[in-house]
């Protein structure tokens, strides 16, 4: 079938294209986009940071409707609602101890182009194979994605706002609450108050830590992390942040979420932990960091570990966050605007710039809720 979607090439960031969708496979199902998030990651395949081959169809945060189901599919059905996740392979060790973001399989899945048999289901009108990102490729009006791909939501949820929560919201909540998982009355400091650290910051609210320190240089964003749960803010452009912090709370952070990729910022959510804390670091970024380990981690004790998506299994955070946006708790909603799809080059301009923490592309602009 058709399909019109924004595609990316060598030479183009964004031409809107009509393409071909394979019919589906018996594990698949056909989903029409409602809407869909922008990313930072979808930036780092346009600026080849990241090893997508080109042509693409980008977009990793999607929502949509159910239209056509495989005959092995028995998790869905049409006109389910759904929010797509990122593909996991689901026979690993990680995966099958419960680790979906720890995936083996992870950057083949996601970032190589081709699903989990060697295939891409989208093509050119003249038969050109073209890469499938995240096994969704939302930045379309139609998609074609593994059952796994995909998690059931309540029809009466606004698809608008919760699209975001496959990736960016998932990765930020998940650190917090599936990686780090504080004690109720523990402190924690969030480095970067973008999409995915205020859902950190709100996650920590959830979690029930009662000092979180939100760090960033835009003092827009720090107002708006003390809205969502933010109990002290830093202008790091102003103060030494880790000083500060252990000013703060006497002798640092037990845990900190590092979001910006800067290696300065880094080595300072390290520098903001107490004795035996624990950092987390989601970012992607290209810059190294040298520390020294035995003064900076061994001796006082301190964890620096890696998270990919939260370490979340998306078939139960996803549920959990809508529910906790339900219930008033998660409110990503103040984190959102929307853009029209042909308004997708100034929805990723606004978000380079800081005008915008999440921008959400509207597809399908005849959904209603």
């Amino acid at each position: 079938m058709k399909t019109e979607a924004m595609l990316t090439t060598k030479t183009n960031t964004f031409e809107k294209t009509k393409l071909e969708l394979n019919e589906i496979q018996d594990d698949e199902i056909l989903v029409k986009i409602v809407a869909t998030g922008v990313c930072h990651t979808d930036a780092t395949v346009i600026n080849d940071e990241m090893p997508t081959p080109k042509p693409v169809v980008l977009g990793h945060e999607g929502a949509g409707i159910v239209e056509k189901v495989g005959s092995h599919v028995k998790t869905l059905q049409s006109g389910d609602h759904v929010v797509l996740g990122f593909s996991y392979c689901g026979h690993c060790d990680n995966c099958l101890e419960g680790k979906s973001g720890a995936c083996e399989n992870m950057v083949q899945l996601n970032f190589s182009g081709k699903n989990e048999d060697g295939e891409t289901p989208i093509h050119s009108e003249n038969g050109e194979a073209i890469s499938q990102f995240f096994g969704q490729s939302s930045f379309a009006q139609y998609a074609v994605v593994k059952e796994t791909n995909a998690v059931k939501v309540p029809n009466d949820v606004d698809l608008r706002y919760i699209a975001p929560l496959g990736c960016g919201f998932m990765t930020g909540s998940g650190t917090v609450l599936n990686a780090l998982n504080p004690r109720a009355g523990s402190s924690i400091a969030i480095f970067g108050t973008g999409a995915v650290g205020l859902s950190a910051i709100m996650a920590a609210k959830v979690a029930g830590c009662t000092t979180i320190i939100a760090v960033d240089i835009h003092d827009s964003r720090l107002e708006l992390a003390k809205e969502v749960g933010a109990t002290h803010v830093i202008n790091s452009k102003n103060v030494v942040a880790d000083e500060k912090i252990k000013d703060i709370t006497g002798k640092g952070v037990r845990y900190a979420v590092e979001t910006t990729g800067v290696p300065e910022v880094a080595l300072s959510s390290i520098r903001s932990l107490s004795v035996s804390g624990e950092c987390a670091t989601v970012a992607v970024g290209s810059k190294e960091l040298s520390i020294n380990i035995t003064e900076e981690i061994m001796v006082p004790g301190k964890t620096l570990r890696g998270v990919i998506e939260g370490n979340s299994n998306p078939h139960i955070m996803i549920p959990k966050l809508v529910e906790f946006f339900k219930q008033g708790i998660f409110p990503i909603d103040k984190l959102i605007k929307f853009y029209n799809f042909d308004s997708i080059s100034k929805a990723f301009e606004d978000s380079k710039n800081g005008q915008t923490i999440k921008p959400v592309l509207v597809i399908d602009e005849t959904y209603e809720v």
